[in-house]
């Protein structure tokens, strides 16, 4: 399964990114299979990675989306446990006087700061709460929050602002029984700004002229609950390769093996061939592989037409040896997990192209892998709900249904 995230677009002047790449191989593979649009969530509405991301891996995210803070944690290579609660987090640069919840935000990414080591020991080594917590750093600004103990609760509000120039918040309980939780985080919140601001590493910065990551700011709150393993559900072993922290998590949360690399990112510096090799060799090992490549979401929220065209020339130059491949015995998938439209720069609900090449499926006339094409193919509009069904039944494990 390739997913390209957020490659689909919206036409400007009657043209997409993907409809003007040159794209040899994409289109031999759609050429080869069977295509049709995908609502990877439902129809109208828009989606976001993870929920995407547990959809096309067979997950209702109406049941099963847990919240995108334990994914995120999981992601960062945190044991996520069953009952934890975890928060999305950024290291922020935030000034004034008083407390946290006093102070200004002036940069949600700290100078988009990218060495936060020290400050994560710091906070793991210096702060006490009323609560065991795990913090651990993410890519770049980003980080991630597990709180462990009895009787915590998600039901919780974020400390982010969202924009510059707010206020933190406090976090406040949205039910009873969550007061707890929320006074444990915004203890957290203070006692963690105080080590940051007098860190030497922030005042090192400070004195260079760069803006000191004082702060943390919380968001995405979510509860771990129990999901069924994915090789439990399908029978098959499942093994994710992603530079994408979120998608490493939806990886870890559904029992996947994530096969990593210092070579591939979850941005625009990717090695896309690094990517493919690992990607074929894992088939030898593993039942199912989950390729993510992420960069064309980038450039949609960039709105960059001709870097996300370009990028997408990128790719398909990369997945030349894909049509190698013996499609009598493996069942490849191409598809995206959203569309993020470079004249909107966010994701959307519009549906996403999707191929399936097998050697038993109904070939259509498609030749190109395109917003335009795909809906003409043989397999209509489909939820993405539905995608693991239809490609269980192609590889003949689908279990038949009544007598």
């Amino acid at each position: 399964m390739l997913i390209l995230d957020g490659v689909s677009d919206r036409p400007i002047n009657g043209k997409t990114p993907l409809s003007e790449a040159y794209t040899p191989n994409l289109d031999k593979l759609a050429e080869l299979g069977i295509n049709g649009i995908m609502d990877t969530i439902a129809p109208g509405i828009r989606p976001g990675s993870d929920t995407a991301h547990l959809a096309l891996l067979g997950y209702d995210p109406f049941k099963f989306y847990c919240g995108r803070g334990p994914i995120e944690a999981a992601g960062a290579g945190i044991e996520v446990k069953t009952g934890d609660v975890a928060f999305r987090v950024n290291f922020a640069t935030v000034k004034g006087e008083g407390s946290i919840f006093e102070k200004i935000v002036i940069d949600r990414r700290a100078g988009r700061i990218n060495d936060t080591d020290e400050l994560v020991k710091a906070i793991n080594e210096e702060v006490k709460i009323d609560s065991d917590f795990i913090f651990k750093r993410g890519s770049g600004h980003r980080g991630a929050l597990v709180l462990r103990g009895e009787n915590l609760s998600d039901k919780v509000t974020d400390t982010d602002p969202k924009k510059i120039g707010g206020r933190v918040k406090k976090c406040i309980a949205l039910e009873k029984g969550a007061e707890r939780t929320a006074e444990i985080v915004n203890d957290f919140m203070q006692k963690s700004h105080e080590v940051l601001e007098r860190h030497p590493f922030n005042i090192k910065r400070e004195r260079e002229g760069l803006l000191k990551a004082n702060a943390l700011l919380l968001r995405g709150v979510g509860k771990l609950f129990s999901l069924p393993k994915f090789e439990e559900r399908y029978g098959m072993s499942l093994a994710v390769i992603s530079g994408t922290i979120l998608i490493k998590g939806v990886g870890r949360i559904v029992g996947g093996e994530l096969i990593e690399d210092s070579r591939i990112t979850g941005g625009k510096d990717t090695d896309l061939n690094a990517k493919v090799d690992l990607a074929l060799k894992a088939l030898k090992s593993y039942d199912f592989v989950l390729l993510h490549i992420k960069a064309c979401d980038e450039y949609g929220h960039d709105g960059d037409f001709d870097g996300k065209r370009k990028f997408i020339e990128k790719i398909d130059k990369a997945l030349e040896r894909i049509l190698s491949l013996d499609f009598s015995e493996i069942c490849v998938v191409i598809s995206a997990d959203h569309t993020t439209p470079v004249s909107v720069r966010d994701h959307t609900a519009d549906p996403v192209p999707l191929s399936i090449v097998f050697d038993q499926v109904r070939k259509d006339d498609v030749k190109r892998y395109s917003e335009f094409d795909a809906y003409k193919g043989g397999l209509c509009r489909i939820r993405g709900i539905d995608l693991m069904n239809i490609i269980l039944d192609l590889i003949d494990k689908a279990k038949k249904y009544g007598a």
